[in-house]
């Protein structure tokens, strides 16, 4: 089923929480609303499951007009399905009950039979006959995702499903929703502030500030090709140092020349903020560009090491941990960029 959401409005007392929100998603793609706290996303999220009506624009699921002008389909005939980020399970019934609950217009049988089936599909199948209260917050989490996809929505909803989850748990079960979303072949649409979970399961992602959408685009191309500075600092890891433009494939800066070509084209003598990930900054102890170690964080297999440059700029690199520099110490670098992010320079 396609989700179609054009130039979408809501705002409270006078303010915009969503401003012209438009994006598309194709039928079984997993979206998702990325972005910080405050930036519109679960209004959104609301206003597609028809629990806050629209100001302006239009929302459509399958052609059908959800939310437009002149119309307003009701949030229980939407066919979508939701899961909630505190689960919103009945206490007083079992998982299989839980999961049937919504299953009502089916007779005993396909009843029974179907929420084996997505029981089964998120893992749960030996848990049928136990009780919330008796399930970890990953099982519950999993048994809401259950419940949604039992009725075989058009469009399943997830509300930050992880936040209330340690980080481990997060991790595994962001795979484990994105396969079970996969193999039931839903459209499904994740809210989250967590870039981490969003590129864990989404297709395609949309940041989103001040309930504007900044980008709507892959996680590959968030990340290497981001449309605005505010992606490029929200998404991944990175800094900035300033530089000129020198033509059509070159950016003189601290480190040297620079080339490649720039993802935002700017006229040559503009002064630009080049965008340098971990991953474009090389170790080289035979280089003669020296660095001091300001900061260094363990990752496991990598340590990321803040680095001064003799400007004073910052950039940061990613080294295998068996390489363990003292903060305070000197590091040579290098660079290895094979395109260059880069925005004209702020005052």
């Amino acid at each position: 089923m396609r989700l179609e959401v054009e130039g979408l409005t809501r705002a409270y007392g006078g303010q915009r929480a969503v401003d012209g929100l438009s994006f598309a998603l194709e039928a079984g793609e997993i979206g998702c609303l990325l972005g910080p706290s405050g930036c519109g996303k679960t209004t959104a999220l609301r206003c597609i499951a028809g629990f806050d009506r629209p100001d302006g624009g239009q929302i459509s699921a399958a052609g059908e007009v959800l939310a437009g002008p002149g119309a307003f389909v009701p949030p229980e005939r939407r066919r979508i399905g939701m899961v909630f980020q505190d689960y919103a399970l009945f206490p007083h019934l079992d998982v299989f009950g839980n999961v049937s609950f919504g299953l009502r217009g089916l007779d005993r049988a396909a009843r029974d039979a179907r929420a084996r089936e997505v029981l089964d599909l998120v893992g749960l199948g030996e848990l049928a006959g136990r009780y919330p209260d008796e399930l970890s917050g990953g099982q519950q989490q999993r048994v809401a995702l259950a419940r949604a996809l039992a009725p075989r929505p058009r469009l399943v909803l997830l509300d930050e499903p992880f936040s209330s989850l340690d980080t481990e748990v997060r991790r595994r079960l962001a795979g484990d929703v994105r396969a079970a979303l996969k193999r039931e072949g839903a459209t499904a649409l994740l809210v989250t502030h967590d870039q981490q979970e969003a590129f864990a399961i989404a297709d395609r992602i949309g940041v989103m500030r001040a309930g504007r959408l900044e980008q709507w685009d892959s996680a590959w191309r968030l990340y290497h090709s981001p449309a605005t500075r505010f992606v490029a600092d929200f998404v991944g890891d990175g800094a900035f140092i300033p530089g000129h433009v020198e033509g059509e494939r070159r950016v003189a800066t601290e480190l040297g020349p620079v080339e490649g070509e720039l993802t935002t084209p700017l006229a040559s003598g503009a002064r630009v903020d080049l965008l340098l990930r971990p991953d474009d900054i090389v170790v080289d102890a035979g280089s003669p560009l020296r660095t001091r170690i300001l900061d260094k964080c363990f990752r496991g297999a990598q340590f990321m090491y803040t680095l001064a440059l003799p400007s004073g700029e910052r950039v940061l690199a990613l080294v295998p941990s068996h390489e363990d520099h003292e903060v305070g110490g000197e590091l040579g670098i290098r660079l290895e960029t094979r395109h260059l992010v880069g925005f004209a320079r702020e005052a």
